[in-house]
């Protein structure tokens, strides 16, 4: 009989993680310099080489309320091609300053870069779209936002995001079983999902399958992410009118981990945004990592440093961090050490961690704050 009191939550037995830190410096117990966390979460993610011809293409064009829209295909190298989706305000001809807007998790995989910007019909958009922009982003197709302010926007679909999901087809069994069993019970209580919403049904269970597999071949979710994510900054900066030395990267919750990520992985960035996705890693565990995706947490990443360490691992650039006091996925304790641990890494640089009374959200204020700031570090 298992003798009570040898495990805490969520299965983690008492002691490993202190025996963990006696093995191997662990949540930047060894204090890493930026390009040794760099180089650690390069090994740790497993970044696949890139491609050398993205094979870019423009595939529509459009203008409508104020915004001139791009939508742009290019080649990951594997799967589906990617689609992305270019903002500029109309008529402008000029160079701009660039960003490259990433989404987040939300629970929603059949949509990626829609939860920012809407195509060439505008409104109305999904349910399900709608539903996340009224939960997380106050309503706003906010990358339309940022563009206005006089930016050149990209937003593109993550791996196993919109373009780049999972057919339901491949997903394997045991998953499947999970997702029938949530459809059933969905059924008993008299509701009937459409598409998009028995896809992520489908998706959600089969996320852990698809870490598993990403691992054996040496990678992860993360990295495979990070690595579209870089691509998706070339595509940036290659494009026309677009300064490739202004550019920015941002993201709330997934979003922010895909700014923090790409930044220290060198995407060369003049500013970078992350936002509600910032704590120490000790104080996530346990309770608060379940709450977290594959997107974030990859086998190893304590070792790369603490999460800080990577947040602010292209130190001195220009980084905001958005901190919600309500944020459920985040312990109070986690945040308050980072904001610590990130003004320690800069020292009198250019690092703004600011708090709002908000939960786990890029509401209207927190995007005033960030448009108004990205303008004034990237001017």
């Amino acid at each position: 009989m298992e003798r009570s009191g040898t495990h805490g939550r969520l299965g983690v037995p008492e002691g490993l993680v202190e025996l963990a830190a006696r093995s191997w410096p662990l949540f930047g117990d060894d204090d890493p310099s930026g390009e040794e966390v760099s180089r650690r979460l390069r090994a740790v993610l497993g970044l696949l080489e890139p491609p050398v011809d993205l094979d870019v293409r423009v595939e529509a064009e459009w203008t409508r309320d104020g915004l001139d829209g791009t939508e742009l295909s290019w080649d990951a190298g594997f799967g589906p091609r990617v689609a992305g989706r270019l903002l500029r305000p109309a008529g402008e001809r000029s160079t701009l300053p660039g960003a490259l807007h990433l989404h987040c998790h939300g629970g929603l995989k059949r949509f990626g870069l829609d939860k920012l910007a809407d195509g060439a019909d505008g409104r109305p958009v999904h349910p399900v779209l709608q539903r996340v922009r009224d939960d997380l982003y106050d309503g706003r197709p906010v990358a339309e936002d940022l563009a206005r302010t006089g930016r050149a926007v990209l937003v593109h679909d993550a791996y196993g995001w919109g373009s780049r999901r999972l057919p339901v087809a491949g997903m394997p069994a045991r998953s499947e079983h999970v997702a029938a069993l949530d459809l059933a019970a969905r059924c008993a209580r008299g509701e009937v999902p459409d598409e998009a919403a028995e896809y992520d049904v489908h998706a959600g269970p089969a996320e852990d399958a698809v870490a598993k597999a990403l691992g054996v071949l040496g990678t992860s979710w993360a990295g495979v992410v990070a690595r579209e994510d870089l691509l998706a900054h070339r595509v940036l900066t290659g494009f026309p009118g677009v300064d490739a030395d202004r550019t920015a990267l941002l993201g709330l919750s997934g979003g922010g981990a895909r700014a923090a990520v790409a930044s220290a992985l060198g995407a060369p960035a003049a500013a970078v945004v992350v936002t509600c996705m910032t704590s120490t890693l000790r104080e996530l565990l346990p309770e608060h990592l379940h709450g977290h995706s594959w997107a974030l947490v990859s086998p190893g990443l304590g070792r790369v440093g603490d999460w800080p360490d990577v947040v602010a691992a292209a130190a001195p650039r220009p980084l905001l961090v958005q901190f919600g006091t309500r944020d459920e996925l985040f312990p109070a304790e986690g945040m308050r050490r980072a904001d610590e641990r990130i003004r320690a890494r800069y020292g009198d640089g250019p690092y703004t961690g600011s708090l709002h009374e908000a939960g786990h959200v890029f509401d209207a204020a927190m995007q005033r704050e960030a448009f108004t700031w990205l303008a004034e570090v990237t001017a």
